[in-house]
């Protein structure tokens, strides 16, 4: 089956409107995703970046600091302030990659991940908020259109 072809004009913002506008909506739900978690983190010393550094810590073991920016969603610089805090406050560790002396790599360590283990329950309560009176269908077929976005807007090979 052929694919549409794109409108050879350009739709200007108003003519889209922002209420159709996937990477305003996108923006607007992570925004207040952020916001809610900030609530439950806040207490932990935690803020939204350290959130999701210790959530990519807890399943991808010691990536490289390239590597969680790039899933943590933030730039090398602003994780590095945020990977010294963790690591002051003894929830990750930073180490010289065995095989490149250039290359840094993050752990997770036993208190990070009791950390994590206690903020998972509110992340997981807030993700499965988001998906109220949408059935397993819906949502899958939600997360592999996300999965084609983030496909075609690639960047880094991962």
């Amino acid at each position: 089956m052929k694919e549409k072809s794109r409108k050879s004009s350009t739709q200007t913002l108003g003519e889209i409107g922002l209420d159709n506008f996937a990477t305003y909506l996108m923006n607007r739900i992570a925004a207040r995703y952020n916001a809610q978690m900030s609530e439950q983190i806040s207490n932990l010393g935690l803020n939204t970046l350290k959130m999701r550094a210790l959530a990519v810590l807890s399943i991808i073991e010691s990536p490289l600091i390239s590597e969680l920016a790039v899933y943590s969603v933030t730039e090398k610089s602003t994780l590095s302030r945020a990977l010294d805090a963790l690591e002051e406050d003894g929830l990750a560790q930073r180490s010289v990659d065995p095989c490149d002396s250039r290359a840094v790599r993050v752990k997770i360590t036993g208190a990070g991940r009791d950390v994590f283990d206690g903020v998972w329950p509110h992340m997981f309560e807030a993700y499965q908020t988001m998906f109220e009176g949408i059935d397993d269908d819906e949502r899958h077929a939600f997360i592999g259109t996300l999965k084609k976005l983030l496909r075609n807007t690639k960047i880094h090979d991962f």
